[in-house]
């Protein structure tokens, strides 16, 4: 029998984990997040892997200062759209409070976390998950920062 329907080919790559909210469950994130990646084609230490370990890293780190629930771990879910260069990382936990992001004092060590994740990402947000706990997101267009970086644009 033959079928004469036309399939569209998948361009969605998915990688999910869930660490430990321990720095070495969010260290662990951004390596895993750098190698998966690679694998799809987003050579390590090109702009855009640079930028989604970066966004990895505060996200996680996050999660495991500010949101850490006794018990809990939290999760991570990266997506690349090979069709549109699309990133989307994802990063869970099961505290209800929101992140905010606010200007810390010049001398601060710390704070700048969704600052950065905001200076590197092209969009960034959050939704709630159930009765407690977010998801904290942000998408890369990995093809738009290969061609910036070779000067293509």
């Amino acid at each position: 029998m033959t079928d004469s329907s036309t399939q569209v080919a998948l361009t969605a790559h998915v990688f999910a984990q869930d660490f430990s909210a321990t720095p070495r469950g969010a260290r662990l994130a951004r390596r895993l997040a750098t190698y998966q990646l690679a694998t799809w084609g987003i050579p390590y230490g090109s702009p855009a892997s640079d930028s989604a370990a970066l966004v990895v890293a505060e996200l996680a780190s996050n999660a495991v200062l500010h949101a850490c629930v006794p018990g809990r771990g939290f999760a991570l879910r990266l997506t690349y759209d090979s069709g549109t260069g699309v990133i989307r990382i994802e990063v869970s936990d099961h505290h209800p409070r929101q992140p905010v992001s606010v200007p810390p004092p010049s001398d601060a060590d710390n704070g700048r976390g969704l600052i950065l994740v905001d200076a590197v990402s092209d969009r960034w947000g959050t939704s709630v998950q159930g009765d407690s706990g977010k998801t904290v997101f942000a998408e890369i267009e990995a093809m738009a920062r290969e061609f910036d970086n070779q000067g293509y644009q």
